[in-house]
């Protein structure tokens, strides 16, 4: 039997109120309170918004595509931190996610595989589902971090 090409993730928001909300799913046990963030009128400092998990899917999905590539390639690593910045700036009079800065630094433990390691991170931003589907530039940083042995 085949698999289906199609997935459906099912989120849903419950107002509290204010601009604050809570976010769940049905197949997951977390929920997750929401709110505008503090830069409009009204948002909430603290709280996760819809630009930060905007921001957070782009740099999650690298991190996952990453280390899938990374398992199937046999890829030793010691670390990865996926620094996402998500620029948000008005275009036409209307404020949209311009720019996604993606800032991965991968630790390894052996110098040789140095090429290696930027050639997966590449590799990895180049499959994320979620960088081919959004409309922001995607701007990539990588850094691979060589542990120096005593």
């Amino acid at each position: 039997m085949q698999k289906s090409e199609e997935h459906i993730y099912d989120v849903t928001i419950n107002w509290n109120e204010g601009k604050t909300g809570v976010m769940n799913s049905e197949k997951l046990e977390q929920e997750v309170e929401v709110a505008t963030p503090p830069e409009f009128p009204g948002g909430v400092e603290g709280i996760w918004s819809p630009e930060h998990l905007f921001t957070a899917s782009v740099g999650s999905c690298l991190m996952t595509s990453f280390t899938a590539i990374a398992e199937y390639s046999k890829f030793e690593f010691d670390s990865l931190k996926v620094k996402t910045l998500g620029t948000m700036s008005k275009v036409d009079g209307k404020f949209v996610m311009s720019k996604i800065t993606l800032k991965p630094l991968l630790t390894i433990s052996d110098e040789k595989y140095e090429k290696k390691a930027h050639r997966l991170l590449k590799k990895a931003e180049n499959i994320c589902l979620i960088s081919r589907s959004i409309k922001s530039e995607i701007v990539f940083e990588p850094e691979v971090k060589v542990l120096v042995s005593e």
